[in-house]
């Protein structure tokens, strides 16, 4: 008796009416362009509260500043820079401000809680 050989019937996959994914490989430019972003910042300080009508900022300080010195005000939807040109504490003028101390700023734009106060 001859054996029979059984034969293998191939499945047909359907095609789908949806395009196949696409899957996004990294390059070494975006690595590169990462490292570039993440450069360090020096945060001075950070703001408390801000005053509409007289365009005044409370800052605390987490590092000196002075009168003369530019920095870059940034939060989540702020983003400028400004040179200081005006600093009281308890509305007494001052030049320079340590560490520690909560200071009124005039600023050039509108600020918020939270926001970042950034050497430049």
């Amino acid at each position: 008796m001859a054996k029979k050989k059984k034969k293998k019937i191939k499945a047909v996959k359907k095609k789908s009416s949806k395009p196949a994914k696409k899957t996004k490989s990294k390059s070494k430019r975006s690595t590169k362009a990462k490292q570039s972003k993440k450069e360090k910042v020096t945060v001075i300080g950070v703001v408390t509260h801000y005053f509409p009508k007289v365009n005044a900022a409370v800052i605390k300080l987490k590092k000196p500043l002075s009168v003369g010195d530019r920095v870059i005000i940034k939060g989540s939807t702020t983003q400028f820079e400004q040179k200081i040109e005006s600093m009281q504490i308890d509305h007494v003028v001052i030049t320079k401000a340590k560490k520690g101390d909560e200071i009124g700023l005039e600023v050039n734009d509108r600020v918020r809680e939270h926001d970042l106060l950034i050497a430049s």
